[in-house]
């Protein structure tokens, strides 16, 4: 049954539901995904194919009483190796961490999914610490992309990205603190959520500080809302986390887009330089939406690109995760995080409050802006995936990450909830991806644009080639 790995998790807990098929047979589909296409894509750190296969077990047996234990009851997931997953090591990418110790702890989001009888596949890779926006690192080397393994799956959350793609789990739990869900999404070709700021709690907290979410990774914009339905809400180790979610995402994604206010901004204002295949591909999703009957409005947010305001807090963040750290295990860091870790010992604190004014004059400026538009639609990123193994692409004219990623990360500085949609590929047969920010708190109006654009077939790309390489 191997077409179970193709399955939504939507699709696969109604088949429980019917008795169609078992949780056992899509665990056993997934891991089979895994086998198939681990040696060429390096997506994952962990494998847990025993215990999968138990939970797996345990969930059938429950469907066939009739009492399942939540939403995602036998979906198999996947979860970031930033997020701690009970029993299993959670390294970060990072040789300095010692994998010895109980790990006895689940992060909020895994500890629900765990709530709702979620079958855990395994712990897929990230950069160290998840500092850039690809994925290799000292630990576990270099994540290639599923439709051309010569390239990059993009990063922080590559791992993640990857294995959606092609099948090894229809759910994922990834992080962003400057796009890290939605650039890997982009070049993998499916869908992701960077929600408002708070909205799925985070503990351990993150070493970026308010800049890092945690997402929803899925195939379609439903399965994202299930996800949230799960792993939103309260959790009394995150300080800084929002309150309850009144009612439900999944509930939330009908109505379509008919009278939305959108605008459309294909570069920043002439600030970034769009790749012709990419700008084509979200240009004539954005023509759907006006379709539907959306208002479109070709225009710009009133805001200047905030890269160095951004590296300020980013670079803060790698200082402050790698203090604790003697010369010899510097010495262990990827040569690039070394760089910035360097670069943020050598900031100060009225550096970091410069750049938190700038991040709050950001905000004010996209909150007044949403007073207008419902939403604003973007390019995920200009290019395409590129050559695997490197922080930026051949030309760019950056050595950093954020030179190829300036449609990403001001959200993050704004915490405002955005998501990336595949709507399509370039000449070379790479996905793209169109992104879609709303408001704060508004993580409902963005899974119902993105749905929309699903249900009218304008979303999705095909599945990479089964072998991968």
């Amino acid at each position: 049954m191997t077409e179970l790995a193709q399955y939504t998790a939507q699709r696969l807990v109604d088949g429980y539901r019917k008795g169609e098929f078992s949780p056992v047979e899509a665990t056993r589909a997934a891991l089979d995904r895994i086998e198939a296409t681990e040696p060429a894509l390096n997506a994952f750190v962990r494998v847990f194919a025993g215990e999968a296969l138990a939970q797996a077990e345990e969930s059938a047996g429950r469907w066939r009483r009739g009492e399942p234990l939540g939403l995602v009851d036998g979906v198999p997931v996947t979860v970031k190796d930033i997020l701690l997953l009970r029993g299993a090591p959670t390294l970060r990418g990072s040789l300095t961490i010692a994998p010895e110790g109980s790990w006895e702890e689940d992060a909020p989001s895994v500890a629900r999914l765990r709530e709702h009888g979620a079958v855990f596949l395994g712990k897929t890779t990230t950069p160290e610490f998840g500092w850039k926006g690809v994925t290799d690192s000292p630990l576990s080397g270099v994540t290639r992309n599923p439709y051309d393994t010569s390239r990059t799956a993009g990063g922080s959350s590559g791992g993640a990205a990857a294995a959606v793609a092609v099948g090894a789990g229809p759910l994922a739990l990834g992080t962003d603190g400057g796009g890290s869900v939605r650039i890997p999404a982009a070049f993998c070709g499916i869908f992701a959520l960077k929600p408002t700021y708070g909205r799925v709690p985070l503990y351990p907290a993150s070493a970026f500080g308010t800049l890092a979410h945690v997402g929803p990774m899925t195939r379609d914009a439903a399965d994202a809302a299930l996800l949230m339905d799960v792993i939103s809400g309260p959790d009394a180790r995150d300080w800084s986390g929002l309150g309850p979610v009144q009612g439900s995402f999944t509930d939330a994604l009908g109505g379509g887009v008919r009278g939305l206010r959108i605008a459309y901004s294909p570069s920043l204002g002439g600030q970034v330089a769009v790749r012709p295949g990419v700008g084509a591909a979200v240009r004539r999703a954005v023509e759907r939406l006006a379709g539907l009957g959306a208002y479109v409005s070709e225009t710009d947010p009133d805001f200047t690109e905030p890269v160095s305001a951004f590296h300020t807090l980013w670079f803060s963040g790698v200082a402050r995760v790698t203090q604790h750290l003697g010369p010899e295990q510097r010495e262990l860091l990827d040569p690039g995080l070394r760089e910035i870790r360097a670069a943020g010992s050598r900031l100060s604190a009225l550096d970091y409050l410069a750049a938190v004014d700038v991040r709050m004059e950001l905000g004010r400026r996209m909150g007044l802006f949403h007073k207008t538009y419902d939403v604003l639609v973007t390019p995920t990123l200009p290019i395409t995936a590129f050559e695997a193994g490197v922080e930026a692409p051949a030309g760019s004219g950056s050595r950093r990450w954020t030179g190829w990623t300036p449609f990403t990360y001001p959200f993050n500085m704004t915490q405002q909830p955005a998501a990336t949609i595949p709507v399509g590929t370039d000449d070379d047969g790479l996905p793209v991806g169109l992104q879609v920010v709303a408001a704060r708190h508004r993580d409902d109006l963005v899974l119902r644009v993105a749905h929309t654009l699903y249900e009218a077939g304008a979303a999705g790309v095909a599945a990479p080639e089964a072998g991968v390489g």
